[in-house]
Parts: structure tokens; C-alpha cells; sequence
């Protein structure tokens, strides 16, 4: 959420800024909602401040015998708190109105953000090379179906478009994949592991940002909780309406957990497959750090993800996206894209967003400097999207007969199993 306090201090800046975004102009319609509230706030103030001597007075009075007198301020005192109840209801529909409006606006870009739309997402990176193969290749889910380890036509029986029954070997090849990534995370870079609800309540997905503009985007139960998108909503949200202490930063969580999106804006994208589904499953990093270290932490975020895909010998290239390609709460976003040769183009498989202090001011997550108290700084990535990783090794490791070898990495989490054949 913006600072309302800067939005004062510089409207041309914000309203500059947020162009890049290509989001319209917010000055006017916040500083004018801002004033009001303020104006508010301060007539609330001054009425109390009145009441207040009154109040006084009517003691003063009384003790003195001047019962009339006493008699007549009890009468101004009720008549003011009267007008104090009618202010406060009106201040707080203010207030909530500057909060609805400053929760519909998104994240100010970095200054090292392209400024554009998703033709100015930057390369900057290209790591390992692309194999080469002699034979014509499949995409994964011809891999998986000839087979017999994948099945969509199963899955929709059960639960419609979008989902799929993994089977035998590659569903424990997934599994594999997961567990490696944990174990890298928490054994090789400080990450702690985190087992999280998967439910959360409505403050939970305002926090990181996904309500109330992505509400179409979520699942949500008969009884009022959201499925999560990520993990970063409930790890994030675990210093919600707390303040730490400079010496416990940074903090860093990892968590596998499934993640449910309706894929509300993806008709006719990715129908064929597991890249855009439903219900998939993630190994999640968030950090919590301190406003000085969070551009270092979000670069050490990047090459933890990296890492993976380095270890999996996956070829790959990172790209920082345009200020109108990344997401909502972020200010800089790398997303490090997965060579996939059956499709013959990179896809995402992470993206690291920096939020700075954005989701930390919906959360009312803090820490305290000295004597300085401060909003939080978060960051969050995929480290990896586990069905994604699944993808990239089904179609890099595949073979002319079908069959997929198992990277060196994994064999160990497959009971030393080299290879899935039918």
C-alpha cells in the first residue's frame, strides 16, 4: 500500500511514477479524499478538546454552588458528544474510503525497472547451454501419456479442465523434486521450513495484495476462507501486526505447499498440459528484511532459485520484467524463464519480487531500529514451481524411445532409480 505521507509530499512524483505502470493519475482524487479525512480528524479533535473543559467546568461549578450554571455545561457536554458520535462515524467511512482507494493502487516500480509493457522485459542472464538432440521431440504430456504416468482424461472425469492424475514413477519423480528443493534451501542457504495453513481469511490475501483487485483469480469455501494462491500469502503474514527487532533480520522461510488459482484470465492458454492449472504445487522463499539490506537479500533470493536449476543442469535465462509486466506488490521482479526444447521456448519456472515496504503496510508488519520503528521489507519467489521443474526435466531428459532419464540429483530420492521408461 502507498504511503499516503508521500503522496503529499510529491503527487507529480507518484502520479509519474505510476504511469510508468500505465496506471492513471491518483494525486488529486487521494490528496482531496486525504484532506477531508484530515479536516475530520481535526474538527474530532478540537469538539474533544471542548467537551473536555466543559466537562471540567461542570466540577468547578458545582463545588462552588452554581447548580445552573453546571446544569447548562451538562447540556452543551451531551449535545457535544452527540455531535462527536456523528463525526466519528463520518471520519471512519473517510478513512475507509482513503484505504479502499490506496488499495487499489499498485506498487511505485524501481528506478532499474524498463519502463514499458512486456516487449522491455530485459535479459540479463543465460546460464548452461541447450541440448541437442537427434531425434524429434515431444512436449511433456505426450511423454506422459505414452507413458502411462500422466493421465488428464482421468482427471476430468473427476474434477473437470485444468487438473491431472500423475501416476507410478513420475508422480514420485515430483515428489523427488520437491524434497530436493527443501533440502537445498534449508541445509545449503539458511532458509527455514515452514508447514502453513493452506485456508487463510480474508486480512491474510489483503496483506500480500491479492485482494481486493484479484478476488476472480481465487477459490474461495462456503464458509469464508480463501484456498491459497502461494505460500508466500501465509508465510508473509506471519509477522502480521508485529514488530521485530533489527537483530532478528533477515528472516527466511521455505514451504511446499499445493496452490490453487482459478485461471480466471487464461481461457484458451496452456489447455494442453500441466503449465497453467488449478491445483499445482510450489517450493516457496520469503524474506523479511530490514529497508537497507532487501536489494541484497532479493539478489541472493534469485540465485537460491538459480541454484536449482544449475544443480538439475537446466538450461535457463533470467529477465528483470517491464514496470506494466509484473505483478502488483512487487517494485522489481526478476523471473527466470526454464528452456523447455518440446516447446522450443523459454517459460517461467520463478519469479522474485521485491516488494519493499508495500506489503508490509497492509500487514502492519514492523521492525524497530534503535529507536526507530520501520516497515518491514518482503520478498518472495518460487524456489522452484515444482510441475514446472517436472516439465523442463520430462522434456530435457527425454529420450528417442519415450523414456525419461532421471538427473544424478534425484536418482537419490528415487530409490536410485536412473530412468522412467513404460
Amino acid at each position: 500500500m502507498l504511503d499516503i505521507k508521500k503522496v503529499r509530499e510529491n503527487p507529480e512524483l507518484i502520479d509519474q511514477t505510476l504511469e510508468k505502470r500505465n496506471h492513471p493519475a491518483v494525486s488529486k482524487d487521494l490528496l482531496s479524499a486525504d484532506e477531508k479525512n484530515r479536516n475530520l480528524i481535526s474538527e474530532l479533535q478540537k469538539i474533544q478538546e471542548e467537551r473536555n473543559s466543559k466537562s471540567k467546568l461542570i466540577g468547578e461549578h458545582a463545588a462552588k454552588g452554581k447548580n445552573d450554571e453546571a446544569e447548562k455545561l451538562k447540556v452543551e457536554v451531551g449535545n457535544l458528544k452527540s455531535k462527536m458520535q456523528e463525526l466519528e462515524d463520518l471520519q471512519r467511512n473517510s478513512q475507509n474510503t482513503l484505504e479502499s482507494m490506496l488499495a487499489e493502487i499498485p506498487n511505485l516500480p524501481d528506478e532499474s525497472v524498463p519502463v514499458g509493457d512486456e516487449s522491455k522485459n530485459k535479459e540479463i542472464k543465460v546460464e548452461g547451454k541447450k541440448k541437442d538432440f537427434s531425434f524429434e521431440l515431444k512436449e511433456h504430456f505426450d511423454l506422459g501419456e505414452n507413458l502411462n504416468v500422466m493421465s488428464f482424461e482421468q482427471a476430468a472425469n473427476i474434477s473437470g479442465a485444468r487438473f491431472v492424475i500423475q501416476k507410478g514413477k513420475l508422480a514420485r519423480l515430483e515428489r523427488a523434486i520437491a524434497n530436493f528443493m527443501l533440502d537445498l534451501h534449508t541445509t545449503e542457504f539458511d532458509y527455514e521450513e515452514m508447514n502453513v495453513p493452506i485456508l487463510v481469511k480474508d486480512q491474510a490475501m489483503f496483506g500480500t495484495g491479492q485482494l481486493p483487485k484479484f478476488k476472480d483469480d481465487l477459490f474461495k469455501t462456503t464458509n469464508d476462507y480463501w484456498l491459497i494462491p502461494t505460500a508466500e500469502v501465509p508465510l508473509t503474514n506471519m509477522t502480521r501486526e508485529t514488530v521485530l527487532d533489527i537483530a532478528e533480520l533477515p528472516k527466511r522461510y521455505v514451504s511446499h505447499t499445493p496452490c490453487f488459482r482459478s485461471e480466471a484470465g487464461a481461457a484458451g492458454k496452456d489447455t494442453r498440459g500441466i503449465m497453467r492449472q488449478h491445483q499445482f504445487y510450489k517450493v516457496e522463499l520469503v524474506s523479511l528484511t530490514s529497508e537497507d539490506q532487501s536489494n541484497d537479500e532479493h539478489e541472493r533470493m534469485l540465485s537460491c532459485a538459480e541454484e536449482v536449476l544449475k544443480r538439475l543442469d537446466l538450461h535457463y535465462r533470467v529477465v528483470v520484467l517491464s514496470s506494466q509486466d509484473m505483478g502488483f506488490s512487487a517494485q522489481k521482479t526478476y523471473d527466470i524463464e526454464v528452456w523447455l526444447p518440446g516447446q522450443k521456448e523459454y517459460r517461467e519456472i520463478s519469479s522474485c519480487s521485491n516488494c519493499g515496504d508495500f506489503q508490509s503496510r497492509r500487514m502492519n508488519s514492523r521492525y524497530k531500529d534503535n529507536d526507530t520503528t520501520k516497515f518491514l521489507h518482503t520478498l518472495n519467489g518460487s524456489g522452484l514451481a515444482v510441475g514446472r521443474t517436472l516439465i523442463a526435466i520430462m522434456e530435457n531428459y527425454q529420450n528417442s524411445d519415450g523414456s525419461i532419464e532421471i538427473p544424478d540429483v534425484l536418482s537419490p530420492y528415487m530409490n536410485g532409480e536412473t530412468k522412467i521408461t513404460k
